[in-house]
């Protein structure tokens, strides 16, 4: 008879999942997450992969983690966390890289078959004792020998070694299953699913995964107790687990049919942009085109043509993509045509960091072009609302002729959380600018809407509306090439005016409470006002919960449209007597706003990690400037 162990309710918690790239550990904290996700929890995930294609096994360089934060209302969950509460460590090499991202006191669960001699030599520890060498306390430790207890199962005997192995990430989650009370037949479900031409493995993976289970339940797994993380606040709706690259895969297909166009991706792959062609590829029947070009610059070219053929024309990439696109990009802005560019950023330069996230690509999109060539940005903030970036930048690309940037980042186009799907009903309408019959046989293709000046577009072989575009510039009036020095200066000066009157949302302040939104005009009066951009909405808003917690008074200004800036951005900064631009870059959205708001200088804190900002890093910065 086992001894009975209780169960504590938390609020939320953290698990980290890590091993060789190849031992399933995305797979692992997937099925966390969904599973955590089926029954109303909020979640927040980031897989951190290792940049080498395929390390030496047992390698440090060859680590690959998944973290999932579940919480008990999907409105909690806006980060995965800094550390975690409990740490899956498959080999010595993933407990020595990962046990920096642990709170102290994590539980952490090892497969002691894989820190022999030899293992441990690759990890480079320098004694057998690798828990005393890193200073872990054995009590917090749930050592179990993984490997061999699954070489012991029947299926093993009939099955082929290195298949056997690599369900060694079920026999794991298994143990963290049963730590959190997860429900095992949402796990069975799962892999039947994702195995479904493949029955046999799906069942050996469900057996593995049992008998994880039923390891933590027989012997405790070291633990005082299991715990609890019930949903207590029900939002009704139908919610999947997407990352945000599917996000805006769907938020472009979303535009596509309610413009009513065909959808074109041209692209190329690269880190950490590929999934959003992968994606995209698999909706044909939708009417989606997507061609995989020879090189970036092609891909870009591709869409400009099905943009003037007159698709819903998208291209993807990352920040070394976008500067081999440049020169597309700019012919994009010359002709004036509708394009979304992505941009999911990563870090730089060069080559970089392909597996990681940061948000240095701001100035580029901005100014990373000859001459004046003006483009909207948004970026979205958080992998969840890549859906309605997504739809948004489609909406202003046809309807103000432009093309425009959607500047996502490897943490959030990575990361995953749950996503409530949208009605299409209630999405705001599409249409298209084009030329009306009245123009028919007295088109020019830069004749304008005077309230936006946006150009009315029209489409190749419509009688009567014949034109020519091109990378040389064309006179306002006839739209024939022209060198007039003057009308090459109002052109410049129209297509930045049109960028600029494109309407965005105005800027919320937003304090520390959820719905405590200021209205027009209106500021809260804190004594230090937080600025950030993109996909660190997360780290910043549970920053400024922490300080307003311990008695400080801080609000958050996040900004979503970059270009052009919300209106009243300029009233708010000015209203706070201190203000911190918070970014994953050396200042560069801070310099930005300097270069639109006159006598704006404000305080920063920049940290270029390849990873999001640290919540603690944040705070500690502000408490030394309320200090």
């Amino acid at each position: 008879m086992t001894e009975e162990i209780h169960t504590k309710h938390l609020d939320d918690v953290v698990v980290r999942f890590s091993g060789d790239s190849g031992d399933g550990m995305q797979l692992a904290g997937n099925i966390f997450s969904t599973v955590s996700a089926i029954v109303g929890n909020g979640i927040s995930t980031l897989p951190d992969y290792p940049a080498d294609i395929r390390a030496p096994q047992g390698s440090l360089t060859g680590v690959s983690a998944a973290q999932v934060h579940i919480s008990d209302d999907i409105d909690t969950a806006l980060t995965p966390g800094d550390k975690c509460d409990v740490l899956v460590a498959m080999n010595a090499a993933a407990l020595k890289t990962q046990l920096k991202y642990c709170k102290p006191q994590a539980t952490i669960i090892i497969d002691t078959d894989n820190f022999g001699p030899a293992d441990l030599k690759k990890a480079e520890f320098k004694t057998d004792d690798y828990l005393g060498e890193l200073g872990i306390d054995t009590d917090c430790v749930v050592a179990c020998p993984m490997t061999k207890m699954i070489l012991a199962m029947d299926f093993a005997k009939t099955t082929p070694r290195k298949q056997v192995l690599k369900t060694r990430n079920m026999f794991a989650l298994g143990i963290v299953c049963w730590l959190f009370q997860r429900d095992r037949h949402l796990v069975a479900n799962f892999l039947r699913q994702k195995f479904a031409k493949h029955p046999e493995v799906a069942e050996n993976n469900i057996e593995v995964f049992e008998n994880g289970y039923r390891f933590g339940n027989n012997t405790h797994a070291s633990v005082p107790a299991t715990y609890r993380i019930d949903t207590v606040k029900h939002h009704p709706g139908r919610y999947m687990d997407i990352t945000g690259n599917k996000a805006t895969a769907y938020g472009l297909m979303a535009a596509a049919e309610k413009a009513g166009l065909k959808l074109y991706l041209g692209s190329y792959p690269i880190t950490p942009a590929s999934d959003i062609l992968i994606e995209l590829a698999k909706h044909k029947s939708m009417g989606v085109i997507t061609v995989q070009a020879e090189d970036e610059i092609a891909a870009c070219a591709s869409a400009i043509g099905a943009a003037f053929g007159g698709a819903l024309a998208v291209t993807s990439t990352s920040g070394p993509g976008i500067c081999l696109k440049s020169e597309a990009m700019n012919l994009a802005v010359m002709d004036e045509l509708p394009l979304v560019i992505i941009d999911v950023q990563r870090g730089g330069p060069s080559t970089g960091l392909p597996t990681k996230g940061e948000q240095t690509d701001l100035l580029q999109v901005l100014f990373g072009r000859n001459g004046e060539s003006p483009m909207p940005v948004i970026a979205p903030t958080s992998p969840t609302d890549c859906f309605d970036a997504a739809y948004w930048a489609c909406k202003t690309a046809l309807e103000h002729v432009t093309p425009v940037v959607l500047l996502s980042d490897g943490y959030i186009a990575n990361g995953s959380g749950a996503w409530r799907l949208p009605q299409m009903k209630d999405l705001a309408a599409i249409r298209q600018h084009l030329a009306p019959e009245a123009m028919r046989h007295q088109y020019s293709p830069y004749r304008r809407d005077p309230m936006t000046l946006a150009r009315y577009q029209a489409l190749p072989g419509e009688p009567g509306f014949e034109h020519i575009l091109g990378g040389l510039e064309k006179d306002n009036n006839t739209g024939a090439i022209s060198n007039n020095p003057e009308n090459h200066d109002l052109m410049c000066r129209l297509r930045r005016e049109k960028v600029a009157k494109i309407p965005v949302p105005r800027q919320r302040v937003v304090t520390c409470m959820p719905n405590d939104i200021v209205g027009d005009g209106e500021y809260p009066d804190t004594d230090l006002l937080l600025v950030g951009f993109g996909g660190q909405y997360g780290q910043l808003y549970t920053a400024m919960q922490a300080l307003c917690a311990e008695g400080y008074h801080v609000a958050l200004m996040h900004l979503k449209y970059i270009n052009p800036l919300p209106e009243n951005v300029g009233d708010i900064v000015r209203h706070y007597p201190k203000v911190m631009v918070c970014e994953q870059n050396l200042g560069q959205l801070a310099a930005w706003l300097r270069m639109n708001i006159d006598g704006f200088a404000p305080l920063q804190y920049n940290k270029v990690e390849g990873r999001p900002l640290p919540i603690e890093g944040i705070i500690e910065a502000a408490k030394k400037v309320l200090k």
